[in-house]
């Protein structure tokens, strides 16, 4: 099974099962709708769908963003996410970020830097600041494959 993790935001990271993962940057420049956001992500979902293929994309599905304008382009991303997924009949699915950090750290309150730690003694490399979000996609995959035993 193919799986594509996203951890979804302008900064969003993401993660295929065929170890090609890496952070994709959604912002929108001067002069630009905000609806560049979605045209961006759209882009990158069909170059790893037309590339290493997608059975399943799993995701981030956090609820409770702090501020205003961060719940709305979540909301956006993850709305085009299982649009795209629809017109490609794709499955999805979304783990809370308690979830992924029970998981990964066994501590549904785990931190950044604790993420990074557990995830830095699996791979044994360290991570660069530009890689904090590829690693918690990097995470949802590994609980993706566990749970559907891909």
């Amino acid at each position: 099974m193919k799986i594509l993790a996203l951890d979804p935001a302008t900064r969003c990271g993401y993660f295929h099962s065929d170890g090609i993962g890496g952070t994709w940057d959604l912002s929108v420049k001067r002069d630009e709708s905000s609806g560049m956001r979605l045209i961006r992500l759209r882009g990158k979902l069909n170059e790893i769908r037309d590339t290493l293929g997608v059975d399943l994309v799993v995701f981030e599905s956090a609820r409770n963003a702090k501020f205003a304008g961060t719940v709305r382009v979540l909301g956006e991303i993850l709305g085009l996410v299982a649009v795209w997924c629809a017109d490609n009949a794709i499955e999805h699915r979304g783990y809370s970020p308690m979830e992924i950090k029970k998981f990964a750290t066994g501590k549904g309150n785990a931190s950044k830097e604790q993420m990074v730690d557990a995830y830095e003694r699996i791979v044994k490399r360290p991570v660069e600041d530009s890689e904090n979000d590829m690693v918690d996609a990097w995470w949802l995959l590994q609980l993706a494959k566990k749970e559907y035993a891909a």
